[in-house]
């Protein structure tokens, strides 16, 4: 029987923003994001210093026709603040339940979140606070992928997990390919060499090179990401 304890200290939880849009074409599923509330809620009643990252495709998506005539660097700006508006809507979630958290945004906004500072960070996780990290890197031409990358290493979590709409990394798009090959473990230069789309080849790179390990598995199963904290084999590992 798999232990019912957590095996990992500290965790940084990667979400897209497009898990959040349910059967929308864009914006927040409110039902989604509470479930999603109420897995982090449950992880840090196990006493896991919990952080996170939210891409704001599901924001972004909305205004995706007229960002494409504009200059990457402003686009890239605007689905900066996206993430902070998923940032917002998760600590209210968040906060509903009891949990404590806290924004910290890589654009300086005072009056909405406070600014990224590492040790700031990891103080508030040392006091049981779920951090939401907002704003990516606070750079255009950097995924928020990439900002997860960057803030679980700087905030020394044990590892990232990402939290997808499939059970794991598979060698093709398994909602094209009904074959496709689901794997249990991979090499994160496998993941380069095979082109498989988990994240951009810049976090991967930033993964690799420092040894930090990432779990992909579906986050719409309830109790899954309780399950990955306490070890269960549950989606894809990938490290070096």
């Amino acid at each position: 029987m798999p232990t019912q304890k957590p095996v990992y200290k500290r965790i940084l939880l990667k979400l897209s923003g497009e898990a959040l849009m349910g059967g929308q074409e864009f914006g927040i599923e409110p039902k989604i994001f509470q479930m999603m509330a109420r897995e982090i809620h449950e992880v840090r009643s196990m006493g896991v210093e919990t952080s996170a990252v939210i891409g704001g495709g599901n924001i972004f998506r909305g205004i995706a026709p007229s960002a494409r005539v504009m200059d990457r660097v402003a686009a890239d700006h605007m689905g900066m603040l996206a993430t902070v508006i998923n940032a917002l809507a998760l600590q209210d979630a968040l906060e509903k339940l009891g949990t404590h958290t806290r924004v910290l945004s890589a654009i300086e906004m005072r009056q909405v979140a406070e600014p990224f500072i590492r040790r700031r960070a990891i103080r508030h996780l040392e006091k049981g606070r779920v951090v939401i990290f907002a704003a990516g890197t606070g750079n255009p031409y950097f995924s928020t992928d990439t900002a997860a990358a960057l803030r679980a290493m700087e905030i020394k979590a044990d590892i990232i997990l990402k939290g997808t709409k499939v059970a794991g990394i598979y060698s093709a798009d398994p909602e094209r390919e009904p074959n496709a090959t689901l794997f249990d473990n991979i090499t994160y230069l496998e993941v380069i060499e095979k082109g498989l789309k988990v994240m951009d080849t810049t976090a991967i790179s930033l993964c690799m090179d420092n040894r930090l390990p990432l779990i992909v598995f579906d986050v719409r199963n309830p109790g899954n990401m309780k399950r990955v904290v306490c070890g269960e084999k549950i989606g894809t590992m990938v490290r070096s």
